[in-house]
């Protein structure tokens, strides 16, 4: 009786068992979760630096994949190794999806997308244009190794990720640029999608090798993380951009510059030093040409040497040309990818401003401290009065309708004779005939 009763219950057992992963398998696929992140700009060090957090925050939360919206027209070739090798290397599937509908991977976006585990392209977006820029149009030869470079860069990120590594090295010789229907049917991406939730469908179940081994993605009813930028990398975001560091650098140099030949301003001084700290930062993240920088230097240095000195605006001259042409050599194309320089709209405006600055407010500034003073006895001194005596040496005369005691340096000046103040003594004036 008790061998049967001990049946019954090992077969109630057994059934319910079997119903435990049937029960809770909703609930263990919901538990699955997804980060997502934008980069909607040009890729620099704040953009790797915001992918690497990025995947260390995919691995740790244990999701079944990153998704990156890419939107980009290129940026700087180390900051795209860089995120290419954090792609390649990561302990999570990546998954790369040039979205919303009108964006684009261009240039540096084309080789993140094809080093993604999954490319995806939302209708409506195009890459393609990865041509490398930047190098001097005269030296062919540097123009050559970068493009080979490149060329060859995107081979292995296509060889690695089973992609079509033709197109892309049309890309970079040739600048070619595909439609996301286009890049489906060459192979370059992986699928369209209209949306996440799409997405998270169509790449449910794909088996993805790692570095560590094959997984499977279970997106499909997978919770959703979203990862934005910190206020500190927006920030820093900001000031990678090459008009920006352009106008903190000026901003500083205006602001300092206005503080010491007008000392007790402090307001100028504490904006020019923070701009110029800021200035420096962002131009530590950008190409920065140093003959360009001295060049604004050396135009600041004539603006200075115009107050003064009498050149007949040779100086002035000479200090606007230094500043376009340093303004223009500052921040070249990068020899990679990056196609943001310095607007010539910004650096024209900059320049006019920057000579207006220097000739009308700071020269006012320079030429009131070495004005005459107008008040006090100090005002005296050059005024021009008439004697009341005879001054042999010593009598009175009138000066701005004051009567004074005063000694002549003649020895001998005549009742109703013009004097000159040119020195004052214990309220006792030294007069000349003029």
């Amino acid at each position: 009786m008790q061998g049967l009763r001990f049946i019954q219950y090992r077969s109630v057992f057994m059934k319910h068992l079997l119903f435990f992963p049937v029960f809770f398998l909703p609930i263990l696929l919901a538990a699955q979760t997804v980060v997502t992140m934008k980069i909607d700009g040009n890729i620099n060090p704040v953009a790797a630096s915001f992918i690497h957090r990025g995947i260390a925050m995919a691995a740790t939360e244990k999701a079944e994949c990153l998704v990156i919206y890419l939107n980009t027209p290129g940026g700087l070739l180390k900051s795209t190794r860089v995120i290419v090798s954090d792609i390649l290397t990561s302990p999570v599937p990546v998954v790369v999806y040039v979205a919303p509908a009108g964006a684009s991977a261009g240039s540096a976006g084309v080789f993140i997308t094809m080093a993604a585990n999954i490319a995806a392209m939302a209708p409506g977006t195009n890459i393609g244009a990865a041509h490398p820029v930047g190098i001097g149009q005269g030296d062919t030869t540097m123009q050559e190794k970068v493009t080979n470079d490149a060329a060859a860069f995107i081979r292995a990120i296509a060889e690695k990720r089973n992609r079509n590594g033709q197109w892309g090295e049309e890309a970079v010789r040739n600048s070619r640029s595909i439609t996301e229907n286009e890049a489906l049917e060459q192979k370059v991406t992986d699928l369209v999608a209209p949306d996440l939730q799409s997405l998270l469908q169509q790449i449910d179940g794909k088996t993805i090798e790692l570095p560590s081994g094959t997984v499977t993605l279970h997106t499909k009813s997978s919770k959703i993380i979203s990862l934005e930028m910190g206020m500190g990398e927006k920030v820093l975001d900001v000031l990678s951009d090459p008009n920006i560091a352009y106008a903190l650098m000026l901003l500083g140099f205006f602001g300092v510059l206005f503080e010491l030949y007008n000392p007790g301003a402090i307001l100028p001084g504490i904006v020019g030093a923070i701009s110029l700290v800021l200035a420096f930062y962002s131009l530590h993240t950008l190409p920065v040409n140093y003959a360009g920088l001295a060049l604004i230097v050396f135009a600041i240095i004539l603006f200075l040497l115009e107050i003064k000195i009498v050149s007949h605006g040779l100086l002035a001259i000479g200090g606007a040309v230094s500043l376009l042409l340093g303004s223009m050599m500052l921040v070249p194309a990068d020899p990679g990818f990056n196609v943001v320089t310095i607007s010539r709209s910004v650096i024209i405006s900059s320049v006019f401003i920057s000579t207006l600055f220097f000739l009308v407010v700071l020269g006012f500034g320079l030429k009131a401290q070495r004005a005459k003073p107008v008040t006090g006895i100090e005002g005296l001194l050059g005024d021009i009065g008439e004697s009341l005596d005879e001054l042999n040496p010593v009598g009175r005369v009138r000066v701005h309708g004051e009567t004074w005691n005063a000694v002549a340096t003649t020895g001998k000046i005549a009742i109703g004779e013009k004097v000159r103040v040119v020195e004052i003594n214990n309220l006792e004036l030294t007069v000349e005939p003029v």
